[in-house]
Parts: C-alpha cells; structure tokens; sequence
C-alpha cells in the first residue's frame, strides 16, 4: 500500500511540476484576457490517474503565484482548474473525447470574471468568455487530446497502479 501512496504522490508532483514549467516558460500566452495556457493540455490527465487532480491544483496554484497572479487570481483561476480536473476525473468512464470539456467549462466560466473584476480588465464578459474559452480549447480541446492520444495506446504501463478501467 505504501508503494502506491508513493507512486501517487510523486506521479501528481510531476504533473504539478510540468503545469508550472509550461505555464511560466510560455508566460507571455500564459496570462492576460487573451491567453493559450499550454500547462492546460494536461488537464486530460485525471482520466487516466486520479493523482493528477492535486497536481493540477497544486501546479496551477504554485504558477500563478510564481507569475505574479493577483490574490484572486490565484485563488479562482487555481479553483477552476481544479474543478476542470475533478470534472475530467469523474468523466473517466465515458467517452475518453469528453475530457477536455471540464477544464474548458470551468475556465470560460470562471476566468474573464477575475479578469474583469480583479484585474479590471474593460471588456465585456462574454467578449472575454470568448478569448478565454477559445485558449482554452486550444490548450485543453486541440493540445489535450494531442497528448491522450499519445497516452491512451500505453495507458495500462504508464499509470499501472493508479489507472481505472475505461472500455
């Protein structure tokens, strides 16, 4: 049992790690009204472990914090992904396509709202919807699904201890 609290933990430290990495290498896209947030390709990884769940959190949380984010900022941006996490996490079973609607659900919703009333950004929220949203299915839909279909033929070696079943 142990072993597999372990792989947990470290497999969900690496994903927190990359979301940081990507997210602070790619800054410039990474924050403002109109961003593509690449860190958010990997928001399809709770469908194969549920340890990428904290990792997102965590690595969402630690980015925006590193990037300079605004309270709010860190709080509701970091609380988005998470729930875009758990949304994908819970569609596991279904249709391994559905994945990315989630994160992007969840970041349309939430996001141009600390735009504008955080950062006070002078756009309207559905304008602002609709840049966010469109980043977001750049980096969660397009790049997301990119990267699970070059996981999911390995799916059962790569996350053997962690991974449910999905056929």
């Amino acid at each position: 049992m142990k072993n597999k609290s372990t792989q947990y933990l470290v497999q969900g430290a690496l994903i927190g790690a990359v979301y940081v990495v990507l997210t602070l290498v790619f800054a410039p896209l990474s924050f403002g009204e109109i961003q593509v947030r690449f860190a958010e390709m990997l928001t399809i990884l709770p469908f194969f472990t549920p340890a990428a769940v904290p990792g997102l959190f965590v690595g969402c949380l630690l980015a925006n914090i590193l990037g300079g984010a605004i309270l709010p900022d860190i709080i509701f941006g970091s609380l988005a992904t998470l729930i875009g996490a758990v949304g994908t996490y819970m569609l596991r079973s279904k249709n391994r396509f559905l994945a990315p609607i989630p994160p992007i659900a969840a970041n349309l919703v939430i996001v141009p709202f600390v735009l504008r009333y955080g950062y006070g950004v002078d756009q309207p929220i559905p304008f602002m919807m609709l840049t966010v949203g469109a980043g977001e299915v750049i980096s969660a839909g397009i790049l997301g699904l990119i990267l699970m279909s070059i996981l999911y033929p390995n799916r059962k070696n790569m996350f053997r201890e962690t991974y449910h079943a999905q056929q």
